[in-house]
C-alpha cells in the first residue's frame, strides 16, 4: 500500500494533499476527467476500503440526444447536466491535477451540473455564449475545417441550435 502511494505521488498521478483536504469535508466528490476525445464525470464517495462511484455520466451518451460528442466546452456542459439529472445531492468539485483555469472544460462541466440543479460547492462563472458553442460556430462560418464533425454528419455552423435541443432533452429527462 505504502509503495503504491509513493509511486502515484512520484509519477504525479495523485495530489494527496488536496485529496485529503477534499475528503475531510465528508461530502461526495464530483470528479471531472477529460481525454482528447471524451469527458467523464463521476460522483464518488469515500469509504475506508476504496472510493465508491455513486453515479456516472460519459460524453458518448450524448449521441442519444442528437449531440456529436467531442472534448469541448458545450459537450462538457451537457455531460454535467446529464450527471445532475442522475444524481442530485450536495457535493464538492474535484478537478484532480488539472489547473483551475477560468473558462476551461472542467468548469464548464461543473456549470452544467449546477444549472441542472445539483448543489455543488464550487464558485463557477462562465461565458454563456462559449458554453453554447458560439465560438465554434463562428470558426465554422469563417471557413474553418471540422473534419471530425463532418464525418459524423454534424454541421458545426449550427451548433448552438443543436446545443439547445440537446439541453432541452436532458432537462426534460428524455
Amino acid at each position: 500500500m505504502y509503495r503504491m502511494i509513493r509511486r502515484r505521488k512520484r509519477s504525479a498521478e495523485t495530489d494527496y494533499k488536496s485529496r485529503i483536504a477534499l475528503l475531510k469535508g465528508g461530502m461526495p466528490r464530483i470528479v471531472v476527467r477529460r481525454s482528447n476525445r471524451s469527458i467523464t464525470m463521476q460522483v464518488v464517495e469515500y469509504t475506508p476500503d476504496s472510493d465508491k462511484v455513486i453515479a456516472m455520466a460519459h460524453s458518448s451518451e450524448l449521441r442519444k440526444m442528437g449531440w456529436e460528442p467531442r472534448c469541448n466546452i458545450p459537450t462538457a456542459y451537457l455531460t454535467g447536466a446529464l450527471l445532475a439529472k442522475r444524481w442530485n445531492g450536495e457535493s464538492v468539485l474535484d478537478i484532480g491535477l488539472y489547473k483551475p483555469v477560468k473558462g476551461s472544460v472542467v468548469f464548464a462541466a461543473a456549470k452544467g451540473a449546477i444549472d441542472a440543479g445539483m448543489k455543488l460547492k464550487a464558485n463557477v462563472e462562465f461565458d454563456e455564449s462559449r458554453m453554447r458553442g458560439a465560438h465554434i460556430e463562428s470558426y465554422a462560418k469563417a471557413g474553418a475545417q471540422f473534419n471530425g464533425y463532418s464525418k459524423a454528419g454534424f454541421n458545426p455552423s449550427s451548433i448552438q441550435e443543436k446545443f439547445e435541443a440537446a439541453k432541452k432533452k436532458i432537462m426534460s429527462g428524455a
